[in-house]
């Protein structure tokens, strides 16, 4: 599928307990393992259409000025989740929505903030 503009590709990032973790990794160093990652790593939504050639792509073409270069693109469809409020007149049943996201790992020396 061929998309004209990169931010209908890569939607937002995706800020959660794990990838911030995920982000500071390079900064860790109370751990031998943890000190041997020095590439980031940033979590973003993407299109599920999308694959890891257009998103790297789109990752490069965003953030064009801060000239980062993406090492890797790895990507994971999180299938939808049921959903169960109970509200004063009877149960409600629904369902999250499915969606695929990337965690895209920048070279060594490159940073998004």
């Amino acid at each position: 599928m061929k998309f004209s503009d990169p931010h209908k590709i890569v939607k937002r990032r995706h800020i959660t307990e794990k990838a911030t973790t995920l982000e500071n990794l390079k900064n860790a160093e109370s751990n031998p393992s943890l000190r041997r990652c020095l590439n980031p790593k940033y979590v973003f939504i993407v299109d599920p259409k999308a694959n890891k050639q257009q998103i790297k792509e789109a990752v490069e073409e965003i953030y064009r000025e801060k000239n980062v270069k993406v090492r890797a693109v790895n990507t994971v469809n999180v299938k939808s989740k049921p959903t169960r409020r109970v509200r004063s007149r009877g149960k409600t049943h629904g369902k999250k929505s499915a969606f695929k996201k990337a965690i895209v790992t920048l070279e060594p020396k490159d940073t998004l903030e």
